[in-house]
């Protein structure tokens, strides 16, 4: 990471150093301000010591610390409040200011095995505000800004070996007037939840009410009455050794706060307030920004603020295509034939994996080591899952308690190491408490000692850990295909759903989905057959695996099942056609030469697409494998043809219809 100081700063350097030379711990008596300005010079955070008494429901007479972000010259986030309280001192009021070290640039370029982007590059300006409290105790600010978004976080340098215990968070988050947000309520908290996999709502005023009383989860996407700038409001770097953010049921005095995880999480297990030795840095709180929702979708910001990994050796990293039989057959995971054929199938795709889902350990019809056996025949990973286990849930499903007790884990990891299983499904976390924040850095630390790659379900929120931990290939934390069996509902949400998960939950990290259910389960679903289809490519994800039964692909149309078995998982770039939050989104990934589009519906009308690609395709030639909606919702329109890089890809939407297209260069 290379720190230079940015040109035309010099009055700003000259301003800060000023205010460095001032008596350290002066009491404040007008505000005092500070800023960091994007490369690009059109974003800032500004960051007040200062009294803001009649603003939202700010106190009368008391200096406290606001951040502001500003976005081309206007206001996207008013002031918003900032603080915390230790149970050995208060970050809150009476700071005082004693020195800034900064501005300077500080360039990122990381390369990542998986995800939207594999050259990842950004560049910031930083800016670290040092305070101390009434008590003396220190307090520093870390200050980010990105030409796409914003970023700040606490730190707490104190005496080494010294130990802090958080009181409260004040940090908020003050809507712009006028602006709409897509946000989920957070999960109440039972056998199975929380795990984030509420229902987002769909462009509603800042006036809304958590319905379940439990707060709202993040990502939160917003955008100005004028919707000339969008933001996504989330967090990053999130350590061990702090809680998993949300903000509170309503925008108090028009301000959501900072909530705590409730004491019923994780079946009542671990503290809600966070403990750490000093130096103590908590997690980033991230505000990316765009002109549209667009530029969200393609940023890599959360993970650009993440710890870089410190793997030296990710050849053993590998992303792939899953064959899963518990989405058709919930028992299946019991029958070491069934899985076999699975294997089979998986072989007869080329793709690189099959998952054997709960209960493989009371396996009928033969046993694991018959699968294993099986597929290493095939050339075939084989993929199994684990219950957390411990205090933190009672569900049953096993293996249980194999991953929970550090002593227990690594024997269990390496026990799978020489068995030759390349990685595992760990589910039923169902808390954001920091004690089971440590238990997901923990599984991720001995699972690389054991190169065991890993996919989290029933679990938290992405926040930059694919980064630190490559070997993370992708995580649940959303209301997935599973729902198809269990809820309703859910067919007929799913299609407004699938327009806003890459404006929100996609944008900060892999989902996995479990996609391209074509047959019906328990609840038929209303998407069609290619809207299905597309969502391998919409969705992004370092394992994909696909939800349905072998017989139902290999009824599929000859090209339908050639663009399965070629489906990439890890891309070269991501971006973004066109769309917009529940109502119709196409996005295009290139990985190698070939460039993949995908595009759904989520209106219950039908739409005429003539999509301009020629910024992304360029003027040459390429041979086109489409396949869209049919006339009826469960058929395919197939054609494969040559096409130019700059005539528009002309495709008919049925309603909740879909399409996805491979575009390979031509000679």
């Amino acid at each position: 990471m290379n720190k230079t100081p940015l040109a035309g700063e010099s009055n700003f350097a000259r301003w800060t150093a000023v205010l460095a030379l001032l008596p350290a711990l002066v009491a404040v008596a007008a505000p005092l301000q500070w800023a960091a300005v994007s490369p690009d010079g059109q974003a800032r955070l500004v960051v007040q010591l200062a009294r803001l008494s009649g603003v939202a429901d700010y106190p009368k007479n008391k200096a406290r610390l606001y951040y502001r972000v500003e976005r081309h010259g206007a206001t996207v986030i008013p002031d918003s409040p900032l603080g915390l309280k230790l149970d050995e001192a208060d970050l809150l009021d009476g700071l005082r200011f004693e020195r800034a070290e900064g501005p300077v640039r500080m360039d990122i370029h990381y390369t990542m095995p998986h995800g939207k982007r594999k050259e990842c590059r950004n560049s910031a300006q930083a800016l670290t505000l040092r305070f101390r409290g009434r008590e003396n105790e220190p307090l520093e600010l870390d200050l980010r800004a990105f030409n796409d978004g914003v970023a700040f976080r606490y730190h707490l340098p104190g005496a080494a070996g010294a130990r802090r215990t958080l009181q409260s968070e004040a940090t908020g988050f003050a809507p712009p007037p006028g602006a709409r947000l897509w946000m989920h309520p957070n999960d109440k908290a039972t056998v199975y939840s929380p795990a984030y996999e509420t229902y987002y709502e769909n462009g509603v005023g800042a006036g809304a009410v958590s319905p379940t009383g439990m707060g709202w989860a993040f990502p939160v996407l917003f955008c100005t009455a004028d919707e000339k700038h969008w933001g996504l409001f989330t967090e990053s770097g999130l350590g061990p050794n702090y809680f998993g953010g949300r903000f509170s049921d309503a925008a108090t005095g028009g301000v959501f706060r900072i909530r705590f995880p409730e004491p019923s999480e994780g079946h009542g297990y671990g503290a809600l307030t966070p403990s750490s030795a000093l130096p103590w840095e908590m997690p980033w709180r991230v505000i990316l920004l765009g002109g549209s929702p667009g530029d969200l979708v393609e940023s890599t910001l959360v993970n650009d603020l993440a710890p870089p990994t410190a793997l030296t050796n990710t050849a053993w990293i590998k992303p792939g295509r899953v064959a899963w039989s518990w989405w058709s057959d919930q028992p299946s995971p019991r029958d070491g034939g069934k899985q076999k054929r699975f294997v089979d199938f998986a072989a007869e795709m080329g793709w690189e994996y099959v998952l054997v889902d709960a209960n493989w350990t009371i396996m009928d019809n033969g046993t694991i080591h018959d699968v294993l056996r099986h597929a290493k025949s095939k050339n075939v990973g084989l993929l199994l899952w684990y219950n957390t286990g411990g205090p933190n849930n009672i569900v049953t499903e096993k293996p249980r308690d194999s991953l929970f007790f550090p002593e227990v884990r690594r024997f269990e990891l390496q026990m799978l190491k020489e068995w030759g299983v390349p990685g595992i499904k760990v589910d039923f976390f169902q808390s954001d408490k920091p004690a089971v924040i440590a238990l997901y850095h923990d599984i991720l630390k001995d699972a690389a000692d054991c190169q065991i790659m890993v996919n989290f379900h029933g679990c938290t929120l992405p926040r930059g850990w694919s980064r630190t931990y490559p070997h993370l290939l992708t995580m649940e934390a959303i209301r997935g295909e599973e729902c198809y069996i269990f809820a309703p509902e859910f067919p007929a949400r799913a299609p407004t759903q699938n327009t806003i998960s890459p404006f929100t939950r996609n944008v900060v990290g892999p989902m996995d989905y479990t996609p391209v259910a074509l047959a019906d389960n328990r609840y038929p679903h209303l998407t069609t057959s290619a809207h299905e289809l597309a969502l391998a490519v919409l969705f992004e994800s370092g394992w994909v695996h696909f939800a349905d039964d072998p017989d139902v692909y290999r009824a599929q149309p000859e090209a339908v099942r050639g663009l399965l078995k070629a489906l990439p998982t890890a891309w070269d770039d991501t971006r973004f056609v066109e769309g917009y939050p529940g109502r119709e989104v196409v996005l295009a990934r290139k990985r190698g030469d070939d460039w993949w589009v995908a595009g759904v519906n989520g209106r219950n009308a039908p739409v005429e697409k003539n999509l301009a690609l020629a910024k992304i395709l360029g003027t040459g030639s390429w041979r086109m494998t489409l396949a869209a909606d049919g006339e009826q919702p469960r058929r395919f329109s197939v054609q494969t043809n040559a096409v130019s890089g700059t005539q528009p890809l002309k495709v008919r939407l049925l309603p909740h219809g879909g399409f996805l297209a491979r575009l390979a260069p031509q000679p």
